[in-house]
């Protein structure tokens, strides 16, 4: 899959359990393309060693990963963050699923925002104090006669959602191309070609050349030739005058008796 185009969210783990959930948490984050993980009051305290040997050399989210004493900290310098949670809430929250929440994150990342995904811990999952620090519930839309989801799982499906969604994204150029043709070497090229079409005889009838040229100068414009490729069309048009002249003169030398 390419890489990711845009800031990937953060992942914010609210008292997280167990340590090896939080290595494969770690572990789908590098799957993925993410690496900025945050733990708030982790209940066996941190670093944890067990968390590493989870992560099946992942090691890059748990080494930077920060600790924060609530999720109030944890979220401060976040533009939009979404809680995960199967549980309906009394807040008027939009409910999102993950393919839809990706496509919110991708926007905001884009407009310059730093957002983030909010998960809670393995046993109560989040609190209704939690969820509303957020701008939208971000609910996983599983078979509700089995709603027990793993914390890593959880984390894996809303970020392979990020990045499917991100994937799906028309892809940024590779390099700049060069800037569109000023408009005097535009002008340039229509009067130009304008000549050698009125030479041809191409405008006819006479009364309606001005929107003739016009049509040809508002399709040519469309495409944004650059000074080079003005240049080229140049050529273009004076190789094929040439040929015509060429050819004039051949028909000339035989109506002379020149040529068999």
């Amino acid at each position: 899959m390419a890489e990711a185009s845009s800031p990937a969210p953060v992942i914010i783990l609210n008292a997280p359990q167990l340590a090896e959930n939080i290595g494969a948490v770690a572990r789908v984050m590098a799957n993925f393309g993410l690496a900025d993980l945050r733990l708030v009051n982790p209940r066996d305290g941190w670093p944890q060693e067990r968390a590493w040997a989870s992560a099946s050399g992942a090691d890059w989210p748990l080494n930077a990963a920060r600790v924060f004493g609530s999720v109030t900290e944890a979220i401060a310098d976040l533009q939009a963050v979404f809680a995960t949670t199967a549980r309906p809430r009394e807040l008027q929250l939009p409910v999102l699923t993950p393919r839809q929440a990706a496509g919110e994150l991708i926007a905001g990342a884009e407009a310059g925002q730093k957002v983030g995904l909010l998960f809670g811990g393995e046993r109560a999952g989040l609190e209704t104090a939690e969820v509303a620090l957020c701008q939208a519930v971000v609910t996983i839309p599983i078979d509700p006669r089995f709603r027990s989801l793993n914390l890593a799982q959880a984390v894996a499906i809303n970020v392979y959602e990020w990045r499917a969604t991100q994937a799906d994204r028309p892809p940024p150029n590779f390099r700049e191309g060069p800037p569109p043709a000023t408009a005097e070497a535009l002008l340039g090229f229509y009067e130009h070609l304008e000549r050698e079409l009125e030479t041809a005889g191409f405008f006819h009838p006479p009364e309606k050349t001005p929107n003739m040229i016009q049509n040809l100068r508002a399709a040519l414009g469309r495409a944004r030739f650059t000074d080079q490729e003005v240049r080229t069309l140049r050529g273009v048009v004076t190789a094929l005058s040439r040929g015509r002249g060429k050819v004039l003169e051949k028909i000339a030398r035989r109506k002379d008796g020149g040529e068999a």
